[in-house]
Parts: structure tokens; sequence; C-alpha cells
């Protein structure tokens, strides 16, 4: 049976990995600040530490954001805490962190970085419980339709999303159309790229009454298609004016 996804959901706009500027990096503590300040939901990435702690952090090497090498998933959560965000005084940050910060002030997208050959249950637990306390408004989504798998068995009352792409290539393009993926997902809302609206599939969502979210928005261009073809956005930038 579909579920109606609640208003909130395509009632804002989102800040892609919060929102960050030269001096503000993503997804860091002061990008969900300022995101909080404008209005804005947030947007975030979170991957797991050695120990399974979730971290709001979007790569999975390190060098990027940390100027460290190694990857994300080699640290413990002491380790990561310490780590220093390139060009800024911040720390990495876990998802437990940002949910304090935020405490329902706006609503919260969590993407659960996912690979086809890792095992996600460890990641999709540790969320559960953190998400489990929380009050406001807060959904999951993922390129993997194991995630929106495991949700709907475990935790049937969070909103749930699957993440699609026909054009970046990072191991899940076109998976949101493979035979028996959205069985396996049971998304509520689907967040397309972008780049690929409009399409058929996506029209056809959104004319049966579904919610359609497009990232990644960073141009006044774009801006104008998600109007268009989209229910919200997901955005940085230009895409934000």
């Amino acid at each position: 049976m579909e579920r109606i996804a609640p208003d909130w959901l395509t009632s804002t706009r989102y800040a892609h990995r919060g929102l960050h500027s030269p001096n503000v990096p993503e997804n860091s503590r002061g990008a969900a600040k300022a995101a909080i300040a404008a209005g804005l939901g947030i947007e975030c990435d979170v991957q797991m530490s050695q120990d399974s702690v979730p971290f709001v952090f979007h790569d999975w090497d390190l060098d990027r954001l940390t100027g460290r090498r190694g990857k994300v998933a080699q640290l413990s959560s002491s380790e990561l805490s310490e780590l220093d965000l390139v060009g800024s005084g911040e720390r990495s940050w876990t998802l437990a962190d940002l949910l304090e910060l935020v405490a329902g002030q706006v609503p919260v997208l969590i993407e659960v970085k996912a690979r086809p050959h890792l095992d996600m249950v460890a990641a999709c637990a540790s969320i559960a419980a953190l998400i489990r306390s929380y009050e406001g408004p807060i959904a999951v989504m993922s390129f993997d339709a194991r995630v929106g798998q495991w949700f709907e068995k475990h935790e049937v009352g969070v909103l749930r999303g699957l993440v699609a792409t026909d054009t970046l290539d990072i191991g899940f393009r076109g998976a949101w159309r493979s035979p028996g993926a959205m069985e396996r997902a049971q998304p509520d809302f689907l967040a397309c790229d972008i780049r690929d609206l409009p399409n058929a599939f996506a029209r056809l969502w959104r004319e049966t009454g579904r919610p359609l979210l497009a990232w990644t928005v960073r141009t006044r261009a774009l801006a104008e298609r998600a109007k268009v073809f989209a229910d919200a956005a997901i955005a940085e930038g230009e895409g934000l004016t």
C-alpha cells in the first residue's frame, strides 16, 4: 500500500551538504547552522566509521576534505572526530551531533552513502537508532535500494527515498530502473538527477501523486527546470538564489 508523504518534504528547498561556501566546508557544523539561519532544509551525506558510527561526510577518501590520506571506514569515530576540515577551524562530526544541533528546526534528508559490494545492515541500523529518538522532520535516502528495503522491513515509520541517476557513473547509474529496484526500495519519494529531467518515468511518478525531488541544482537555469519538473530542489550556490 502506497503511503502519502508528509507536506514538509516538498514545502522547502534543501541546501546540498548544508549551506556551504568557500570558508564554510560542506557537511560541516557551520554549513548546517547557515542552512538553519536561512530557513533551508539540510541534505547531508553519511559515511560509517570503522566502529559503525555515522559521520556527516561525503567522500569515501579523506584527502579532499581533510588533507589526510586514507579512507573514512579505516578510522575509528574518535580518530575521525579529531580531523580538521580543510580551510576552516571545523572538525568532522557525527550524525548524532547534527541532529542535536538541528533539533527539528528544519527538515533533514540523510543520504546513506553506499556501494554495491558493501553490507548496508550495520549502517542502516546505526542510523535508525538515532532517528528513532529524533523529534523533527527527517528522511533517509540512498542510491542503493537495499537501504529502503532495510528501513521498510525494520523501521517502517521512517520516510524513505530512492536516489536516481542516469548520468552520474558511481556504480548506481540507471539502477533505479533495474527490474525489482522499486519493489525492493519501496520509496516514499524519488530524488532524481536534475540532468535527467524530464523523463517519462519521473513524469509518471509525479502524475500518481508521489513526490519527486531534484539534485543537484547549481544554477538559476537548473532551478527553473526543477520548478517545472520536480516538487522540491536539493540545491547549492546559484541554485539557491
